[in-house]
């Protein structure tokens, strides 16, 4: 279907140029005839350059996550190879300046996007807290719901943590809530495994109101089974207490 479109607007190009010429040569007797005035051959534009723009353009987004460095990486590949694409190819591809937009964006915001994500990443955890995910608290084994040696020598420890709010009927003002592993868990219905859940109680007796998206947490962090979670089924295992957003 593709080639069927170019080869049609070959034609139509021209039959532009052939009445263009004819009309010219009634004019002016004087001008070469019509089978020797040249038509310029049609030259494709590049995909790989238009993909390369594109990609370029939303490489914006790796101001904003790690996982979106990939646009830019892939849009300076996708940038590289439609310049060596129009350079060996030159006579039936064009769209280098696409192409170098596209590079130049990519480039721009992927540097900036890594540096920006770097420094979050180094300032992030309050002096004097640690940073921990959710690995040690988990047991050795998936069916059991013992407290691991490794969440246990967490005990008392200040330490930091990003995690999902578990939703309530409460919005605004809430002082204690569940931070779970993933997103899934959370705001899709799902019910977060016990240890895979931490119950936070804020510091600031103003509290927060309730927003989707990853939290940052620092508190000290304690084992303290309970029958019941504030917001959730079943118990929880592990608090966050004298807990702040960051």
């Amino acid at each position: 279907m593709a080639s069927g479109l170019v080869n049609v607007m070959k034609h139509a190009e021209r039959s532009e140029r052939a009445v263009a010429a004819t009309e010219r040569a009634v004019d002016d007797p004087s001008l070469p005839p019509l089978s020797a005035v040249p038509v310029p051959e049609y030259r494709a534009i590049c995909s790989s350059a238009v993909s390369s723009l594109a990609l370029g353009v939303l490489s914006v987004l790796a101001l904003l996550n790690w996982w979106m460095l990939t646009l830019p990486a892939v849009a300076i590949v996708l940038g590289v190879f439609a310049l060596r694409q129009i350079r060996t190819r030159g006579d039936e591809l064009t769209g280098a300046p696409l192409a170098r937009i596209g590079l130049t964006l990519a480039v721009v915001f992927g540097i900036s996007g890594a540096g920006r994500l770097s420094y979050i990443y180094a300032t992030e955890v309050p002096e004097g807290y640690a940073r921990i995910n959710y690995a040690p608290l988990q047991p050795e084994s998936k069916d059991s719901v013992e407290v691991p040696a490794s969440a246990m020598a967490l005990d008392g420890q200040k330490v930091f943590i990003k995690g999902f709010v578990y939703p309530s009927s409460q919005m605004h003002g809430i002082r204690t809530f569940l931070l779970v592993r993933d997103e899934g868990s959370c705001c899709f219905g799902g019910d977060p495994k016990v240890t895979e859940r931490i119950q936070v109680t804020l510091a600031d007796p103003a509290g927060m109101s309730y927003a989707s998206g990853l939290h940052k947490v620092a508190g000290v962090f304690h084992v303290r089974p309970m029958p019941q979670a504030v917001d959730g089924p079943g118990g929880v295992l592990y608090h966050l207490d004298e807990a702040m957003l960051r």
